[in-house]
């Protein structure tokens, strides 16, 4: 049986709206999934809006958030390597996967949320019955996303993604474009979520999503399962 391939799809964005500050994606919801994943003999391929090296949030690299999977992606030069050049997302061919993943940080909510190779992309994973998974503001990702019969697939889905209140704990409020706990509401979403920071992933058919930077590992967790099903 040859091995399960995935999809990860980053931001290329990476200054927080209109200030001087950096931002993209985090580096614990790439590095968590990624070993998980890659440590059970699935196939991964990085994918960006832009393609080579996406930006990494730098206060994801701040020791307060470092973990197992953190420190060993640190000392991996063949990951390093493979995220410094990562593919264009117009490039990519939904048919070539089993499974597409989103991982988060703030950059997504700028140039993933109406990004229509995305957009294609994820559709045509659900058309094809192949699971989509987010975590935390990558959930983003899916805001826009439609059905055939163009209704959004959040709609009556139970996903998680970032809180307004960990938005307002991080002093990010006013700076992000929108808030993703709002928007999902705004689209009939049943949107789930647990206290401030802590680990929270839910599945609804092919969606899988988890609320913040610990839920990624339950994210990966739930995906593996389902491609191994």
């Amino acid at each position: 049986m040859s091995a399960k391939k995935v999809l990860m799809v980053l931001t290329s964005h990476g200054v927080l709206g209109n200030t001087d500050q950096k931002t993209g994606f985090w580096i614990e919801e790439f590095a968590a999934p990624y070993y998980l994943l890659k440590d059970a003999g699935v196939s991964i391929v990085l994918a960006s809006p832009a393609g080579g090296q996406p930006p990494i949030d730098p206060k994801s690299e701040l020791a307060d958030f470092q973990t197992e999977a953190t420190k060993r992606f640190d000392i991996d030069l063949d990951a390093q390597k493979q995220l410094a050049n990562t593919e264009k997302l117009a490039s990519i061919n939904a048919q070539n996967f089993d499974a597409i993943f989103y991982p988060g940080g703030h950059g997504p909510l700028w140039d993933l949320t109406e990004n229509s190779d995305s957009i294609a992309l994820i559709e045509s994973f659900l058309n094809a019955h192949k699971p989509v998974a987010t975590v935390c503001h990558a959930t983003a990702a899916l805001l826009n996303v439609k059905d055939k019969s163009g209704q959004y697939i959040v709609k009556n889905k139970a996903v998680a993604g970032f809180t307004n209140s960990e938005e307002d704990a991080v002093e990010l409020t006013d700076i992000v474009p929108f808030l993703l706990e709002d928007e999902l509401l705004k689209r009939g979403a049943e949107y789930q979520k647990v206290a401030d920071w802590h680990a929270f992933a839910v599945q609804d058919g092919l969606i899988i999503s988890g609320q913040n930077p610990a839920s990624s590992e339950l994210v990966g967790q739930k995906l593996l399962a389902y491609l191994n099903a």
